[in-house]
């Protein structure tokens, strides 16, 4: 016998926008019509969202991902992982965030990625031949994406023909590729080769009107992570790495009306220049957004809507019967004030509410 949970009085972000009060059912992992309900939840006064994606986030553990849970970040859209048998078990983990993952990701030979204390010597490409070796090797893992560092130039990293070759090895499987990308330099290369989503927003200057669009002529999507570049410059303050030029990029882009997606680059690596918190910096990273020029409702769709959209996830970032049963109940409304986000008063991941 199954259990119907019913959220009642409830105002439902759409993506444009609030619905009128209603009831929200949910039975086993989905949600329902409505109906008779067992277990009924007061939501007067608060407003129901999907629940939040981070569209470039790390993983370490399981920790990570009860830390996503917490805050209501019920997906994380994992950018690097290794070994295989540990981004298995982490796909597996129950009441908790899920994840996707690119696994390994791709990068040139002398890069500081390459320099990471046990990065696999399968994600080192160095030419063309090799980029769609590595491209096989990921679909042989179940990647969902493959990720591309486009940060440095040869004998560091990837030449052109290189990255361009594998964006046309992914794209030949249907497979989406999102690029490292925090220079100008490093977009360029990027939008040349035509990846699917830039991630990061460039600390050396703001970018330039013919590559912003280029950009927008090829529907490229950006998940800029304002946290970490504001992180990022911080630590690295007089050496010209600037947050302002991260952030009026991010204008630029919302200008030019290029999809926006909410991430954080959220990590638990010891020693990295910057870690932002899981779960706690995805709220963080909404404020940066509305600060960059989004309005709320926008800066809440591409944490959920956009961010299912981008990347397939049919089955949540919308609150209708038949999708995954993944809520952030708040107390408030954030579609006029984003920091109403953080007033949660209820999460649910696949239909089990998360204590």
């Amino acid at each position: 016998m199954t259990t119907v949970t019913a959220i009642d009085g409830v105002r439902v972000f759409t993506g444009d926008g609030l619905t009128e009060p209603q009831r929200v059912c949910i039975e086993e992992t989905r949600i329902v019509a409505d109906g008779t309900a067992d277990v009924v939840v007061d939501g007067a006064g608060k407003v129901l969202l999907p629940g939040l994606i981070d569209s470039h986030m790390h993983t370490l553990g399981r920790d990570d991902l009860a830390n996503l849970a917490r805050w209501g970040v019920t997906t994380g859209l994992d950018m690097a992982a290794w070994p295989l048998p540990f981004v298995t078990e982490m796909r597996a983990q129950a009441g908790v965030a899920q994840i996707l993952s690119a696994t390994t990701p791709a990068v040139g030979p002398g890069g500081n990625h390459a320099k990471m204390p046990g990065f696999p010597a399968d994600g080192i490409v160095t030419t063309p031949r090799e980029a769609h070796a590595f491209v096989e090797r990921r679909i042989a893992d179940g990647a969902d994406y493959i990720k591309v560092v486009t940060e440095a130039a040869p004998p560091q990293g990837m030449d052109q023909k290189t990255v361009n070759a594998i964006v046309e090895a992914a794209h030949e499987h249907d497979l989406l590729v999102v690029a490292h990308s925090v220079t100008t330099g490093a977009f360029r290369v990027a939008v040349e080769a035509g990846v699917d989503i830039s991630t990061h927003a460039p600390l050396d200057a703001v970018l330039d009107d013919d590559t912003v669009q280029r950009m927008r002529d090829a529907g490229t999507v950006s998940s800029p992570t304002l946290t970490m570049m504001r992180g990022i410059a911080t630590v690295r303050a007089g050496a010209g790495a600037t947050y302002e030029h991260a952030r009026d990029t991010v204008t630029k882009f919302h200008e030019a009306g290029i999809r926006l997606l909410v991430g954080t680059d959220a990590n638990s690596v010891p020693g990295v220049p910057f870690a932002p918190r899981h779960g706690e910096s995805m709220h963080d990273e909404l404020g940066l957004m509305v600060d960059a020029g989004l309005t709320p409702v926008e800066a809440l769709r591409g944490a959920t809507t956009l961010t299912a959209k981008t990347f397939a996830l049919d089955d949540r970032g919308t609150i209708e019967p038949g999708r995954r049963a993944d809520l952030l109940l708040v107390d408030g409304d954030p579609t006029t004030d984003v920091s109403a986000t953080r007033k949660i008063d209820g999460i649910w991941i696949a239909g089990k509410r998360v204590r």
